[in-house]
């Protein structure tokens, strides 16, 4: 399986991500693990040095023979053993007796995914920064841009479109955060052998697996188990909590750019088609492609937690799925962090059209503002059901919001005809929506 493809990708810079998902760069990281382990292995004295420096030189994907690793694939069926038997053969004869000493296809295969995968992280993350940068400055920017907040699909109070964007603002820093602190956890060199506990390299290959990890700029697995499955399962839940995030900008997108809320916009290309048979058509092309492929991602995440118990020192089934699974997160992630950076920093928003749809209720938006003004004047219970009341009234008689206040004794008793005008303007009741925008964009400046 494969990240869902979208045209828009043929314009994005993925800054080099997608080189950490090719085959060659899986190949190499292979060869990355097995030079690391030959001179750890060296420095304590398991094999000669000599050796692991001829292993070291040739770990590099340009000195084997693709060609012939292909052709033994074919022939063995074995996913990793044609890799070592092209590495031997390059290597000199007395130093490819050496190569993979001590340890077994998962140690080096599992090791190696997730030193890709940790190269490949430090690109996200400088995406995750960007993202970031373009929120805080849109934040700023429409710290007071009144909209109507939504609850249920339905208006609730009015907020800014600023206080928005610093609820995925406070997400997304969470989600760098969190990101952080897994690496401990998550980027782990094993070198145990076949079940994890060193059976054939005992205390030394404790002491190797620690100098892997330092080669590595990795961590040593405390218990280098086979069968310890939730750290990787730990990556790939980050990743999708970091696109839930980004779907949810998305799906904002995608829902207010139509033309019955017209908030926001992407930005337009002259010359994009939206339709084969529609001419009119311009399609939200960023937004979609976060969705599809936030929504490819989350179901890899459910059949990380099927294999995750399967029994026993090791599992070649669960194996399989994580070895796929990771591949295929970190290839739909790359599509979406792609596609977020432009959207946030391209977005069009429209003020007007925003102010004009916190308007649409003609005040009754602001009912909770109403209410709270005469609690001191009736007490909480009856203020609510009094202001529910004339609410109900407004809606379901189709009256103006203001007459139906105006004709009522008790609004009458405490408010002003100028009084009742200014309850019912979204803009006098924001509460922090503008506080909290402007520091979250300071949050963000403030980082490293």
């Amino acid at each position: 399986m494969r990240a869902l493809y979208d045209s828009k990708s043929k314009t994005l810079d993925d800054r080099g991500l997608k080189i950490w998902l090719s085959q060659q760069a899986r190949v190499q990281s292979w060869l990355d693990v097995e030079a690391a382990l030959a001179l750890a292995q060296a420095e304590h004295g398991v094999i000669p040095a000599s050796a692991a420096e001829n292993i070291a030189a040739n770990c590099r994907v340009e000195r084997i023979d693709l060609l012939e690793m292909d052709r033994l694939l074919r022939e063995i069926g074995h996913g990793f053993v044609p890799v070592l038997k092209v590495l031997v053969k390059a290597c000199d004869s007395e130093s490819g007796k050496y190569v993979h000493y001590g340890v077994t296809t998962q140690n080096i295969q599992q090791t190696a995914q997730l030193y890709l995968a940790k190269q490949f992280d430090a690109q996200i993350q400088t995406f995750l920064r960007d993202i970031l940068h373009n929120l805080a400055a849109m934040a700023r920017a429409h710290h007071d841009t009144l909209m109507a907040g939504r609850t249920h699909g339905k208006h609730a109070l009015p907020i800014t479109w600023g206080y928005k964007v610093a609820v995925w603002i406070e997400e997304l820093l969470s989600a760098q955060e969190r990101m952080r602190e897994a690496e401990k956890r998550i980027f782990t060199v094993m070198m145990g052998g076949a079940v994890g506990a060193f059976h054939a390299t005992g205390e030394t290959g404790q002491k190797v697996q620690e100098s892997v990890a330092w080669r590595l700029g990795m961590h040593s697995m405390a218990i280098p188990s086979r069968n310890s499955r939730v750290y990787r399962m730990e990556y790939i839940s980050n990743l999708c909590l970091l696109a839930t995030t980004l779907h949810k900008i998305a799906e904002e997108v995608y829902q207010t750019s139509g033309e019955e809320f017209g908030e926001v916009s992407e930005a337009f290309t002259k010359g994009t088609v939206g339709s084969s048979t529609m001419p009119q058509k311009v399609n939200p092309k960023l937004a979609k492609g976060i969705i599809g492929n936030a929504q490819k991602l989350y179901s890899v995440l459910t059949s990380c937690l099927y294999v995750t118990s399967r029994p026993f020192e090791a599992d070649s089934s669960a194996y399989f799925i994580f070895d796929a699974n990771i591949q295929e997160s970190m290839e739909c992630i790359t599509e979406i962090v792609m596609r977020a950076e432009e959207l946030t920093r391209t977005l069009v928003i429209h003020r007007e059209r925003m102010q004009q749809n916190a308007q649409l209720t003609h005040g009754l938006i602001n009912s909770e503002k109403i209410m709270m003004q005469l609690v001191e004047k009736l007490g909480k219970d009856a203020a609510h059901e009094r202001v529910y009341q004339l609410a109900m009234r407004s809606t379901h008689e189709s009256l103006p919001y203001a007459d139906v206040l105006r004709q009522d004794n008790v609004i009458r008793e405490h408010f002003s005809d100028e009084e009742i005008a200014a309850l019912l303007d979204p803009a006098h009741y924001l509460g922090l929506c503008s506080q909290i925008a402007r520091e979250a964009a300071d949050r963000v400046d403030a980082l490293k």
